[in-house]
């Protein structure tokens, strides 16, 4: 396999869609904006779906499946979240085609076939969800009631990019009710806390977890949570996002209780969710200039064996061998793929697993059979070391574990090394032009100040770190008082 890949360094955009189209993970579909995910990269996926639908279940929720088609008067219902995504629905109108009787072989739509009422493709889930809700929740004995859903959603985006941003993406989208303000703000922190360990410990990924300022947030919401990470061109990437509804949607669609005392209120609500967008932060954060890399814990490979041979009975022999290795690998939970395909040659195989990213790969020829070793080859750093095939399995097992350590730990490094205070604004546009990174830098806490740093320099508040000491300040550009220091940075 030839490498392609443009160099990290050159272009890095061009970088990115060459690892996506050489790992063979997604490609643009005949339809404007929109992907397809291809076995390999829908593989990650189901990966990371699993890990998190256990997670979602471990901590109580449910899944459950709503319309993709919601009728216009619903998603009207809660005013802030019907603006907020007003400009990106794709609408449906009509229900049937007809043959074009001006144009034969053609179809065009049946000026009687028009909706009564028109009908959003779901954007978002809350309008479709919460109309239901009203019907499930009467008293306490309901609550709380946590749903999570499983869905395609659609957002017509103007300008796309794979796995980033596309007119249609997977994800997923929580959305519970609960009876006081406490539990539902209490919900809204878990499920943040759940997507932060997940993106550090399956996808080695290290993330800030924070509040999103209040231009930031979530529309219909009181508060958003997220949780930030940083690619290795220095922009940052939003992860995932749990939000605290307040009453809002309840108020909207009515959706009232009686409490233990027979007092009627309206629940409290939380939604939160992560796209495919994961698999985007997935390659910025680890893959470099030869491929994919992937980390252990989420890779659909773990191990990929290629064996080098000339004649049938050499292929013959190394086969057994390696079924005796497989064996022992695989009661150790270890992925493997045996590739003993004639029709490519060991250089062209051993290209095409460093470009997918697999984490280990074993050579194994005649001479390594007569010194019962293999060669074994680490994805993350290109080393490589000869084995004992009596002890590899376990070699093998620990060998998986460091490199999902390594790669947290190189991307750590790599935030730390850019993540920087600031405390003047000429030295922030200055760095962030010249470094990029993060910015730890004080801000008043006003929307107009906000909008002056986004319109002059295209960096965002990216968070108000939750971990973080506050330490009080005043701000880079009004030299107003500032409680605390927040992250700023381009993104994606």
């Amino acid at each position: 396999m030839a490498s392609k890949i443009t160099p990290r360094a050159k272009d890095y955009s061009q970088w990115y869609l060459d690892i996506i189209k050489i790992a063979d993970l997604a490609e643009n579909s005949e339809v404007r904006g929109c992907m397809v995910i291809k076995p390999y990269g829908y593989a990650i996926w189901e990966n990371m779906k699993s890990v998190l639908d256990e997670k979602f279940k471990e901590t109580g929720h449910s899944n459950a499946y709503f319309p993709i088609f919601i009728p216009k008067s619903l998603f009207e219902a809660e005013e802030k979240n019907a603006e907020g995504f007003a400009k990106e629905c794709a609408v449906v109108t009509h229900y049937r085609l007809k043959s074009d009787p001006d144009n034969k072989g053609k179809l065009i739509v049946d000026p009687e076939a028009k909706l009564t009422e028109e009908l959003v493709v779901r954007p978002t889930s809350e309008a479709i969800i919460w109309s239901t809700y009203k019907k499930w929740i009467q008293s306490y004995r309901d609550l709380p009631l946590l749903i999570n859903q499983w869905a395609n959603v659609v957002r017509w985006e103007m300008r796309t990019r794979l796995f980033l941003r596309t007119a249609e993406f997977l994800w997923q989208e929580g959305h519970t009710a609960h009876a006081t303000k406490a539990e539902a703000i209490a919900e809204a922190e878990q499920m943040n806390n759940v997507y932060a360990d997940f993106s550090q410990d399956y996808l080695a990924m290290p993330v800030i977890k924070g509040l999103k300022s209040e231009s930031e947030r979530f529309a219909g919401a009181d508060e958003t949570y997220c949780i930030e990470a940083m690619m290795q061109d220095g922009k940052a990437l939003q992860a995932g996002t749990s939000h605290f509804l307040g009453q809002n949607f309840a108020k909207a669609f009515d959706v009232k209780f009686a409490n233990k005392e027979g007092k009627e209120d309206y629940v409290w609500a939380t939604s939160w969710g992560v796209s495919t967008r994961l698999m985007g932060a997935l390659i910025m954060t680890h893959s470099d200039d030869l491929g994919l890399v992937l980390p252990p814990k989420i890779a659909p490979i773990h191990v990929a064996i290629v064996p080098i041979y000339k004649t049938d009975e050499q292929r013959a022999q190394i086969g057994e061998k390696v079924d005796e290795i497989i064996a022992a690998l695989k009661k150790k939970q270890i992925i493997v793929k045996y590739d003993d395909d004639d029709q490519k040659r060991p250089g062209w195989k051993f290209a095409e697993y460093e470009a997918k990213g697999v984490p280990v790969r074993i050579a194994i020829g005649p001479r390594d059979l007569e010194n019962n070793q293999v060669e074994v080859a680490r994805r993350d750093t290109q080393a490589k070391t000869s084995v004992s095939i009596d002890g590899l399995a376990d070699y093998v097992e620990d060998l998986l574990a460091e490199i999902q350590v390594n790669l947290l730990s190189r991307a750590e490094l790599f935030r730390k090394e850019n993540m920087r205070e600031v405390d003047t604004y000429d030295a922030f546009k200055e760095q962030l032009e010249k470094k990029g990174g993060f910015f730890l830098v004080h801000w008043d806490g006003t929307s107009e100040t906000e909008e002056k740093i986004k319109a002059e320099t295209k960096a965002t508040i990216r968070c108000l770190p939750l971990e973080m000491e506050k330490e009080p300040g005043v701000c880079m550009v009004t030299g107003k008082p500032s409680k605390q220091r927040v992250i700023m940075a381009k993104a994606y």
